[in-house]
């Protein structure tokens, strides 16, 4: 690890720093010549989908076509350290809960299957054969299928995810949490019944025509790098981007293309955001309110505000939209806004002045108890001058996985639609179950209740990725049964049921080989581009199986005596998971053949060509009331005299998602350490404290239960007064089980109230839970 250090960082997001982030991965990993080589194959159309994020590919003109954060997914799976069985054997499972996340996943790739041991407290190696009747005999002696969970990560590709969503269904049940229900499930709740479709509805061809682009809650020099260099290239060609966000972060200041020759050279860089507002924590609801304001006040002098042609042809709704707007007081606005009236009328000035709009978001929109009502607010904003549905304009939600828009398309869904389910009879000539399955927040209630049994996770870190952490393991460890398919020891493995089983697979850049021959798989992006991959290296063990392989093979021990669909031929040649998925989904007319093609295919979607699937058949617009009841409002109003702040949580820049690559958060100046907290210096000032500090930090919630994240040191920041961030999933443990997202149940984790205490040294050593989050 690293010198712990504060050190505020001067340079640009990219740049020379990026570079010897790249290499310091490689060695890192004992990789630096294999891992060069497959770096070269990363997002190219002959090579593999990059295992980091959704952010679509360009035209694989340039040999280069990955970003820093991308070469620490890719070394981290091409690494050459194993964990094998022997690690296994040296260390017992209260051994491993002891060892902090990031050890856990530094220990190299899983070999071989396993499973737990109760009597040695340790896992040991077991026959793929006899894990698959393990699994089959606890699904098949459940009194309802509707007591075993299966969760989805978004790296599972589309043949895995359909064949597992197919599986799970002819099994008896809808139980499906996924990654979707803790980061982008608002965007679909939102936008499906105001656009007709849960996703967005531009390309990348729309970044090279866009006048503006505006940024909410999304921080793209850390979750998504690619995407500056669309937003660096913008910028020069003289489009306005305007961030909305409470933390100034470097990614969304400016930039240094490590490919730009003249650029790295001179140390120079490009600026990102032309426009730069820090709002409250959860402040993105009223500031869009106060734009749509703004406009209807300039209208109402005059001005050509709105397109009125495109409202009157293509929407429902404004009439109450209208009102509501005009109702609305500027005091509340400015208030929850935490801007200036004068900022949020300059914001939506740039918005009326650019012909066409893109609006970005990622999870600081999302995982708010308003989340829904916020997303719609973005789109009534685009709605009002027609930016949805013609070129350089639309709605952008910006995903994580690089696959978790197409575990969706696939069937990966608690609440799946009719049609779906009417055409998995029609095709594989069984009944599914039609009643709804639990998401993520209801399964892990599920299983604290005693109804969930067996937990089944392809791929993922589930306990250490959900809210409510202690809450979550009590949980898993009240199963039946725990399996986890991976490639990397995590910490969901040590957290685990009565019986439990690892299940290692081959990673996204390794060579997949069936009967049929090497196999490549597919994905979909952020903007609805499917196309194939192909990985180029060999597998980690001659142990592992394919993602597919393991659900057919789980099928055919579990249910294959009842089912008519041919599991194990299935898997002998991909295609014909892609023939079946092109038979259940009609956007997948030719699938083999289109895909086949450099680059791959778009999926229709049908608002961007204002075709409208709503209940209307017209983009709706919605009226929604300022928040001013959120979890942070009701504990201020309880502890009047105690100074509430309200936390949100983030990664880290070496970090992606719960995967912690190292402890250094270059942009934010923070080296060898994660477990701090940033705060406005007057706020510091004000609890009597000073920068350094150590803190524990307590939820304020209303149910009786202690939540709490002990010895965070204070760091002075760019922040607004009153809000602080920090990272998960040390501060996953502060997020209550109970508080979600309004109608679409993703853990609210952007908002919560908390307070802070000085540090205590306790008394007596920590427990293994604290080291473990440590």
């Amino acid at each position: 690890m690293a010198d712990q250090k504060i050190e505020f960082y001067k340079g640009p997001a990219g740049g020379w720093g990026a570079l010897r982030s790249v290499t310091n991965a490689l060695l890192r990993q004992d990789i630096p010549v294999k891992g060069a080589k497959t770096l070269l194959s990363a997002n190219q159309p002959d090579g593999f989908d990059c295992p980091g994020c959704a952010w679509p590919d360009r035209n694989h003109a340039s040999s280069f076509e990955f970003c820093e954060n991308g070469v620490k997914a890719v070394a981290a799976e091409a690494t050459a350290r194993r964990a094998d069985p022997a690690l296994f054997a040296k260390h017992t499972v209260a051994e491993l809960m002891a060892k902090s996340d990031f050890w856990l996943e530094d220990q190299g790739r899983l070999t071989h299957p396993m499973v737990y041991d109760a009597a040695s407290d340790k896992y040991v190696a077991i026959e793929w054969d006899d894990a698959f009747a393990l699994i089959a005999k606890h699904l098949n002696a459940l009194p309802d299928p509707n007591r075993a969970i299966f969760y989805t990560s978004g790296r599972a590709s589309n043949e895995a995810a359909f064949l597992y969503q197919l599986f799970v269904r002819e099994y008896g049940t809808n139980n499906f949490p996924d990654c979707s229900n803790m980061c982008h499930e608002p965007s679909g709740s939102g936008m499906r019944p105001q656009f007709g479709v849960g996703k967005g509805t531009v390309t990348l061809d729309d970044f090279e025509k866009a006048d503006a682009i505006f940024i909410f809650g999304q921080n793209p020099g850390t979750n998504h790098p690619r995407m500056l260099g669309e937003l660096r290239a913008a910028h020069k060609r003289g489009a306005r981007i305007v961030s909305f966000n409470p933390l100034r972060e470097r990614g969304l200041e400016r930039f240094a293309d490590p490919q730009d020759k003249l650029e790295m050279a001179t140390l120079g860089s490009t600026p990102i955001s032309t426009h730069y507002f820090q709002l409250r924590v959860g402040g993105d609801f009223a500031l869009v309110k106060g734009m749509m304001k703004h406009l209807l006040e300039r209208e109402d002098a005059g001005e050509q505000m709105l397109d009125h042609d495109f409202i009157a042809t293509h929407t429902s709704g404004f009439e109450a939209l209208e009102a509501d707007l005009r109702a609305e007081s500027w005091s509340v606005l400015v208030q929850e806004s935490g801007l200036a009236e004068a900022q949020i009328r300059e914001a939506a000035d740039i918005y009326r002045n650019a012909p066409a709009v893109i609006a970005c978001w990622g999870m600081g929109i999302t995982q708010h108890q308003n989340s829904v009502a916020t997303i719609q607010m973005i789109g009534n904003l685009l709605l009002m001058r027609g930016n949805v549905g013609r070129p350089g304009a639309g709605p952008c939600p910006v995903r994580g996985h690089s696959n978790v828009q197409g575990d969706r398309t696939m069937g990966i869904w608690e609440k799946p639609p009719t049609a779906l389910l009417d055409r998995l009879q029609r095709v594989f000539g069984f009944e599914p179950p039609r009643a709804h399955g639990w998401d993520t927040v209801s399964s892990i209630q599920a299983m604290l209740d005693g109804k969930g049994k067996v937990f089944f996770a392809l791929g993922g870190n589930f306990a250490a990725a959900t809210p409510d952490t202690y809450e979550t393991w009590k949980a898993l460890r009240q199963c039946d049964l725990t399996v986890h398919v991976t490639t990397k020891l995590n910490r969901s493995h040590v957290v685990h049921g009565r019986e439990a089983l690892i299940l290692p697979c081959l990673g996204r850049t390794e060579i997949d080989m069936q009967a049929g021959g090497v196999q490549g798989v597919t994905v979909e992006d952020s903007m609805s581009m499917v196309h194939l991959s192909h990985g180029m290296n060999a597998p980690a063990s001659p142990q592992l199986l394919s993602e597919p392989a393991i659900v057919a093979r789980l099928a055919a021990a579990t249910i294959g005596h009842r089912s008519k669909t041919p599991w194990l031929w299935l898997i002998e040649d991909y295609s014909r998971i892609r023939d079946k998925i092109e038979a259940v989904f009609d956007d997948f007319k030719d699938f083999n053949a289109r895909v086949a093609v450099p680059g791959g295919f778009r999926l229709r979607n049908t608002a961007s060509e204002r075709v409208w699937n709503t209940a209307s058949k017209k983009a709706g617009f919605f009226a929604h009331p300022v928040p001013v009841d959120t979890p942070s409002h009701r504990a201020r109003a309880r502890l009047r005299d105690t100074v509430v702040f309200t936390l949100l949580t983030t990664r880290s820049h070496d970090q992606y998602n719960t995967t912690i690559y190292g402890h250094d958060d270059r942009y934010r100046g923070v080296f060898g350490q994660r477990r701090v907290v940033f705060i406005h210096a007057e706020d510091i000032k004000a609890l009597g404290m000073k920068d350094g500090d150590w803190v524990d930090i307590k939820t304020v919630w209303d149910d009786g239960h202690e939540r709490r994240a002990d010895r965070f040191k204070l760091v002075a920041y760019n922040i607004p007064r009153g809000n602080l961030a920090a990272y998960y999933p040390e501060t996953n443990p502060l997020v209550p089980l109970a508080s979600v997202a309004l109608d679409a149940g993703t853990p609210a984790s952007k908002s919560i109230p908390v307070v802070l205490v000085p540090h205590a040294v306790p008394a007596a050593a920590p427990a293994a839970a604290d080291v473990a989050l440590a």
